[in-house]
């Protein structure tokens, strides 16, 4: 049996690379701030959730927000939200259409090029009078909203890079590195990098390939982690958890993947690690949805495999139970999406207080994160009888599991909570914001 132990040695290496430092607004400091998102609740689109908390914290910083979102494509009970929505210091406008086939690739960009063509005439109005906007890249091509809004009526933006296109559609085969759409594509990211006022990427892996293609902006560019409230997401014993009783998990040790099984995650290390454990007492549960999902549907039935629960997306009030009715939390990246995504669910497990498995490449932050806060094991691709042989010793050893669930929240509470990273975004805001005052001076 290999010595996981080993795996766990800390790096000494800090995966944040913006500021900590607290940083609340004074009367000199307020700034307004538009925001403009395709995905915000009640979509549960993990991108829409993060803005909506993110939101709330700046709000409480004293920051007047204006919110421009889309209907929801992808919420549970309602297809159309509130036109306008007023919360405390921050206002909803929402588009008038709602999303058409959310579920299909075609759709999805019909609603995204529809949604970023709203969003620029909704930034037409004068009287908005914004200090600075946050835009971000859902849709990918929303950031030349944020160029065109400089150009014209030199409105400074931050760019949130939460995924990396066009390189993630080049390494899904969607389109050739030497395409001509991915000439443009890059030459607008150029464009776009270079006006904004800042630009915040999820590892330090997205912001070397930013400053790979564009090094002008290599001084603007912010690491600036996603986070899970750890006063919502809390450890709750399987023996405790309806969600846990409800799909029989409390009496097998259960390995929990969940949120979106897309195209930039692997599934087939995973799937080796069911195969290798198929007669012992474990069950993968599967929760979500996404492009790999039917796909793993498939191959768990084609290999006879009877440990696999697969359920939908839950709602928000039940992701504390369907988080915590697990021995061991999943997280995997695909090879060829190394550098350009960073699976937010990371953020959500380690708030649960289970141990993590983390299926990345050597060089991952992923990696770097499960050895400093010494809260589980990484494995390479397709390496799943590695992860069957850490599931078994988990399995024997629950002392073991209980301190790495431990030390992986007590990580996310001292670097990843709502309140820290508000502070990185209120920097870097607030630092785009005095730019402007600056020039106008």
């Amino acid at each position: 049996m290999k010595n996981f132990q080993q795996t766990y040695k800390p790096l000494g290496l800090s995966p944040v690379d913006a500021t900590n430092k607290g940083h609340n607004c004074s009367e000199e400091q307020k700034i307004k701030l538009s925001v403009v998102t395709q995905f915000f609740p009640p979509d549960y689109a993990a991108t829409g959730q993060l803005i909506e908390e993110l939101v709330q914290q700046l709000e409480q910083q004293g920051v007047e927000i204006n919110v421009f979102t889309s209907q929801p494509g992808y919420a549970f009970r309602v297809s159309k939200a509130p036109r306008v929505e007023l919360r405390e210091q921050t206002r909803i406008h929402r588009s008038r259409t709602a999303q058409m086939w959310p579920g299909r690739i075609r759709g999805k960009a019909v609603n995204g090029l529809l949604y970023t063509i709203r969003a620029f005439f909704y930034l037409l109005a004068p009287w908005r009078g914004s200090d600075v906007l946050l835009i971000t890249t859902a849709p990918p091509f929303l950031p030349i909203v944020g160029y065109l809004a400089n150009v014209l009526w030199k409105l400074p933006y931050v760019c949130i890079v939460y995924d990396l296109y066009p390189d993630v559609a080049i390494a899904l085969g969607v389109v050739s590195k030497q395409h001509w759409v991915t000439k443009l594509w890059q030459g607008l990211n150029q464009r776009v990098w270079l006006k904004a006022g800042g630009i915040v990427v999820l590892s330090p892996e997205m912001k070397q390939r930013v400053v790979e293609y564009c090094p002008q902006v290599a001084h603007k560019v912010s690491v600036i982690h996603s986070w899970a409230n750890p006063d919502l997401i809390v450890p709750i014993a399987k023996s405790e958890n309806w969600f846990a009783w409800k799909h029989k998990l409390v009496n097998k040790f259960t390995v929990l993947y969940s949120g979106n099984m897309g195209r930039c995650h692997d599934i087939d290390t995973l799937l080796v690690a069911a195969r290798e454990l198929q007669h012992e007492s474990v069950q993968f549960v599967c929760i979500g949805g996404g492009a790999k999902r039917e796909e793993l549907i498939a191959k768990a039935f084609e290999l006879g495999l009877s440990n696999f629960t697969f359920l939908p997306y839950q709602d928000k009030e039940d992701l504390a139970y369907s988080l915590t009715a697990c021995d061991l939390s999943l997280v995997s990246v695909s090879p060829s999406s190394e550098s350009l995504v960073l699976p937010s669910k990371l953020y959500s497990a380690l708030s649960a207080g289970r141990p993590l498995a983390v299926v990345c490449s050597p060089y991952s932050s992923l990696r770097q994160i499960i050895t400093e806060a010494e809260c589980g094991a990484a494995f390479d691709h397709g390496d799943g009888q590695g992860l069957a042989e850490f599931i078994r010793l988990l399995q024997n050893n629950q002392t073991l599991a209980e301190q790495m669930g431990k030390a992986g929240r007590e990580y996310l509470q001292s670097h990843f909570t709502p309140q820290i990273i508000c502070q990185q975004y209120l920097e870097v805001l607030l630092q785009t914001a005095n730019i402007k005052k600056s020039k106008n001076c």
